[in-house]
């Protein structure tokens, strides 16, 4: 079993920044892919950046040029780095790790104030 632990949500005005963290631990032996996803109240859970191991970074085309995607192989660890963030870009933000499974973190808040 592999356990998530986000941090670093919160509420920022638009134009401002926030850094995302998730840990993994547990059972850790090949992580494929560490990635972060989103959910605003009445949508569906969207793709936001999706980093696979050895791979170039994926990201949605609403946060191109804005959100970065990174991870840390040693601290298994995935983060999002936020930047010129929007109203729109409220959401609970999930972290999604692939190992012989999906694994989902808790979700954290993000809150974008105009």
């Amino acid at each position: 079993q592999v356990q998530l632990v986000e941090s670093g949500g919160g509420l920022v005005q638009a134009g401002g920044s926030l850094r995302l963290s998730c840990a993994a631990s547990g059972s850790i032996y090949s992580i494929n892919v560490m990635g972060w996803y989103r959910q605003a109240p009445g949508k569906q859970r969207e793709v936001v950046a999706v980093l696979a191991s050895g791979g170039s970074p994926n990201y949605a085309d609403s946060v191109k040029g804005r959100f970065t995607i990174s991870r840390d192989n040693a601290k298994n660890t995935v983060y999002l780095q936020m930047n010129s963030l929007k109203p729109e870009d409220t959401a609970v933000y999930y972290c999604l790790v692939v190992q012989n499974g999906a694994y989902w973190g808790q979700g954290t808040q993000v809150t974008v104030s105009s």
